[in-house]
């Protein structure tokens, strides 16, 4: 992991002193420093000293300030982990779940340190064709594990609600985006009005991540092998397409700081948006996909949403910003009519 940067702004003396009771072979003198970029929730590494040497463990916690419901739950990300420890899917080890603001002023967890590299940027700069291909198959094989997992097998029966799954995501997402609203879009609205009139019928129940992509997994130091699924706050029960259409943004979007895979050579080793899914299908018994552009712009409908709570949080100072930026929330809104309107 890399970007570590300034201090934590809690009490480390109190976090040290919690964690050595509540996490077994923590260590002694406890250094923390914060992981920078690519995460909603504030991510440390915390380092500590035993008898064998220097270890590492890894502290996620929810943000300051007013949140928006059912945002930022890291209570979520480490029920899922812990869930999946013995499934196939590689989770880190979650050590310890604290729900008592009083320890740092807001619930976290502490996992396991993984070394491994993030690749941020989507087209694999400096890789050779054969290692950027093996790294996108080894993306579509994980989600393919994912989504043959039996929820209720590994304990996560309850952990959301069967059925209707895209029409309470679209409620969910709509109310999301209007409690954070600045000012009128209108292709938010147009768009919300569109997704509804072309509702997918449902499909079978599955763990779906909710923001799967190249970004937040994480690969070996050297291989090109995938270790670890993470950031798993947006996870619940729900249709295994939510995932497929969520990566699938990758080759349509146009937004490099996101992810994008536009203007790649043929020759890259990436594959293609059809062999992509097609991989997938395989892996997963389908023979085909259909309505795939309405999956694709409903993801990108959630990601105008969520922009919109980060612009409101940043209006009202929970975000830092050197500036005031522009609100994104229309650009992606208006690349999610265009996906689904073709």
């Amino acid at each position: 992991m890399s970007d570590a940067g300034a201090g934590p702004g809690f009490d480390v003396a109190r976090l040290e002193t919690y964690l050595a009771t509540a996490v077994e072979g923590f260590g002694r003198d406890l250094r923390v420093q914060q992981i920078h970029g690519g995460s909603s929730n504030p991510t440390y590494v915390m380092t500590t000293e035993d008898r064998s040497g220097e270890l590492r463990f890894i502290l996620r916690k929810k943000p300051p300030g007013v949140l928006l419901q059912s945002a930022h739950q890291v209570e979520r990300e480490h029920r899922v982990m812990a869930a999946l420890a013995d499934t196939g899917v590689p989770v880190p080890t979650v050590r310890h779940l604290c729900e008592d603001p009083g320890v740092i002023g807001a619930t976290f967890y502490v996992m396991d340190f993984i070394d491994g590299r993030v690749f941020r940027d989507a087209t694999l700069p400096g890789l050779t064709p054969g290692e950027r291909a093996e790294i996108y198959d080894q993306l579509n094989l994980t989600l393919a594990k994912l989504h043959a997992v039996d929820p209720a097998a590994v304990g996560l029966g309850d952990f959301g609600r069967p059925g209707a799954y895209f029409e309470r995501q679209l409620a969910r997402w709509t109310k999301q985006y209007r409690d954070a609203q600045t000012e009128e879009i209108p292709e938010m609205d147009r768009l919300i009005a569109a997704l509804g009139r072309a509702l997918p019928p449902p499909e079978r129940t599955s763990i779906a991540h909710g923001d799967y992509r190249l970004e937040n997994v994480m690969f070996h130091p050297t291989e090109p092998r995938l270790v670890a699924v993470l950031d798993w706050e947006l996870s619940t029960l729900g249709e295994p397409l939510a995932d497929l259409g969520y990566n699938a943004f990758l080759w349509r979007s146009p937004y490099p700081h996101w992810g994008s895979l536009e203007g790649l050579p043929e020759d890259s080793g990436v594959p293609t948006l059809d062999e992509y899914v097609a991989a997938y299908c395989r892996r997963t018994g389908r023979e085909g996909v259909e309505n795939l552009s309405w999956y694709t712009a409903f993801a990108v409908f959630r990601l105008a949403s969520i922009v919109q709570g980060g612009y409101r949080r940043m209006l009202n100072g929970q975000l830092a910003a050197r500036e005031r930026p522009a609100n994104g929330t229309a650009g992606y809104a208006a690349t999610a009519l265009a996906i689904l309107e073709g």
